[in-house]
């Protein structure tokens, strides 16, 4: 007997099967509401993916040694397949291989530290800058995530009503990334340390395509127990149940605060290496601070004579004096240099103390055998011709060079009367900073002398408006000191000899050499930090921390040789204190 339709039972006795699709959900609502946990993952797959979440760590040093092909490639593709919004897929994954551009990064990186530095109480500061915030040198890959987001908002699903979603997606690929890396047994850092218009520039990015930092990637040279800043005492993971708020934001404003404010190149081998070096020492690693860093920096160049240095004191003389910038005459700059010679100045009776060659270097003094009767008065013509600013450049080049048989260190000093005036110049064009932000009293000035200085670089500023190559910004405000000691510090770096500053005219060349090249930031040691009022901002575009901070006035590479002893001191310790011996027994 046939049956009704609406029985919903089938004709004949025949059975009908749902269709299921051959691709896609072949679930059906049946299963699902009789399992409804049935998409999870085994108990054992569980627990491994929550291990991997809880070991996740911000990873700063790394190991030296290549990753694999597939490896890499494996962890991209778990970026790649992040959520994104609309599914647009904003990241972008730029490798970053060349040594060139990691040494560019880092430099960008030290700047930005001692930026925010700068910005705290000395305690915090000094926390701050005892932590080890990057790894980039260390890394054997950096990767830069970018968010391509030319595409307007309003043509992206979902970003009509919050446009950084595309943003948010690029985060979620390092999510990915990361928790893949650590799959892997590979650590990541997330380095932010940079101005993003900086990187972008670096990378040459187009408009509209913003970076979200730099990914370091590498196999780890730690193994931290937990997060390091917790470890450092930095700041503490806050409980869950103060993160977790239900239905709307809590009228009790006291029991939600505001979040805690901080605000507070040789090759990776080489560097990592250096380190290895430290490792097995009987003594906490890093106890001597800043001096530990300064030796591990020239251990990873690798110069058989590091323990020997020079102090090289490079004397000139400039015609701006002629404007009453200077409460000496210019023949003092003849004197010294004399005396220099004789080693009866400061700087030279220093370097006999320490036990430190000491070499003077006549750039152009008044009298000497150079002939500068070319040279400008910054006012009204340029400090160098630029055939002259090239001939000087390439002596400093050959003096590092000719060093470089004897010397892993050089102290680098200068004589000059008249040359604050000059770094003062070379400050405010380099940095592009009003005069009256660089100019300090220098060796007895007084208040009218600065008025002169600062209307001397008002004027030469004027006359050269704003320049942004190096070379020709040391040609038009320069002088011969400047000049030889950026060619120093360019040739140190070709022959790998660590170039230890001592003033701002040292530090100002020391930026100029940086800027032709950022490869010289890595034989760089910031000796001190002057009474000059620029001294401190040069050294933080730098990136570089002085060593010593004792109001030094001297000049002369007074500072510079005072710190190199103490660096000399600490190398020599290193070859005396114990080693210690690895668990199995066997000496490190």
């Amino acid at each position: 007997m046939e049956k009704s339709l609406s029985t919903n039972l089938p004709l004949d006795g025949q059975v009908w099967r749902r269709p299921v699709p051959v691709i896609g959900d072949s679930s059906t609502s049946a299963e699902r509401a009789s399992d409804v946990s049935g998409w999870a993952f085994t108990e054992e797959a569980q627990e491994s993916f929550y291990q991997i979440i809880g070991a996740r760590r911000d990873i700063r040093k790394f190991r030296p040694d290549e990753i694999p092909h597939e490896t890499l490639m494996k962890i991209l593709d778990a970026g790649h397949k992040a959520p994104s919004v609309g599914h647009s897929q904003p990241w972008r994954f730029i490798k970053i291989t060349d040594p060139t551009i990691r040494q560019s990064a880092a430099v960008l990186a030290d700047k930005e530290r001692l930026r925010q530095a700068s910005l705290l109480q000395p305690d915090s500061a000094r926390r701050l800058l005892d932590l080890q915030l990057e790894g980039i040198r260390e890394a054997p890959i950096g990767i830069v995530i970018a968010c391509d987001r030319r595409t307007h908002a309003t043509g992206v699903l979902g970003r009509a009503t919050y446009p950084d979603a595309d943003m948010w997606s690029a985060a979620c690929a390092i999510e990915n990334i990361w928790l893949a890396a650590r799959a892997e047994g590979l650590g990541l850092g997330w380095v932010t340390l940079f101005k993003p218009e900086d990187l972008a520039g670096l990378l040459h990015l187009p408009d509209g395509v913003e970076t979200l930092g730099w990914l370091c990637l590498g196999w780890p040279d730690e193994r931290p127990p937990a997060p390091g800043l917790e470890r450092a005492g930095w700041s503490t993971r806050m409980p869950l149940e103060e993160v977790i708020f239900e239905n709307r934001w809590p009228e009790d404003i006291q029991t939600t605060p505001a979040p805690i404010s901080h605000l507070r190149a040789p090759s990776q081998r080489d560097v990592v290496s250096a380190r290895d070096g430290a490792d097995p020492l009987l003594t906490t690693p890093s106890s001597l601070g800043m001096i530990d860093r300064a030796v591990d920096k020239i251990a990873s160049l690798n110069n058989p004579h590091s323990q020997r240095a020079i102090a090289l004191i490079v004397a000139s003389d400039h015609k701006v004096t002629e404007f009453n910038i200077s409460a000496f005459s210019p023949s003092v700059t003849c004197e010294v240099a004399e005396a220099t010679r004789a080693g009866q100045s400061i700087g030279a009776s220093l370097a006999s103390a320490a036990h430190i060659d000491c070499e003077l270097f006549d750039a152009g003094v008044f009298g000497g055998s150079v002939d500068i009767s070319s040279r400008g008065d910054l006012v009204n013509s340029p400090a160098l011709t630029l055939d002259e600013l090239d001939l000087l450049i390439q002596q400093g080049i050959s003096i590092a060079k000719k060093y470089s048989d004897q010397y892993g260190l050089i102290a680098l000093g200068e004589i000059g009367i008249g040359n604050t005036t000059i770094a003062s110049a070379l400050s405010s064009a380099l940095l592009d900073l009003d005069p009256r932000q660089t100019v300090g009293l220098g060796a007895g000035s007084d208040s009218q002398i600065m008025k002169n200085k600062e209307e001397v670089i008002i004027a030469a500023r004027k006359r050269v408006g704003k320049i942004d190559d190096p070379k020709q910004v040391l040609s038009e405000f320069g002088g011969g000191e400047f000049a030889v000691m950026v060619g120093v510090i360019i040739g140190a770096t070709e022959n790998k000899i660590a170039v230890v500053l001592d003033g701002l005219a040292t530090s100002v060349a020391a930026l100029i050499a940086v800027r032709i090249d950022s490869a010289c930031q890595s034989v760089l040691i910031a000796g001190q930090r002057s009474r000059e009022r620029a001294h401190e901002l040069v050294l933080q575009e730098l990136g570089l921390e002085p060593l010593l901070d004792n109001r030094i006035r001297s000049g002369e590479g007074g500072g510079a040789i005072l710190a190199t002893s103490i660096i000399k001191v600490a190398m020599s310790a290193r070859t005396n204190i114990a080693r210690t011996v690895k668990e199995r027994g066997d000496r490190s």
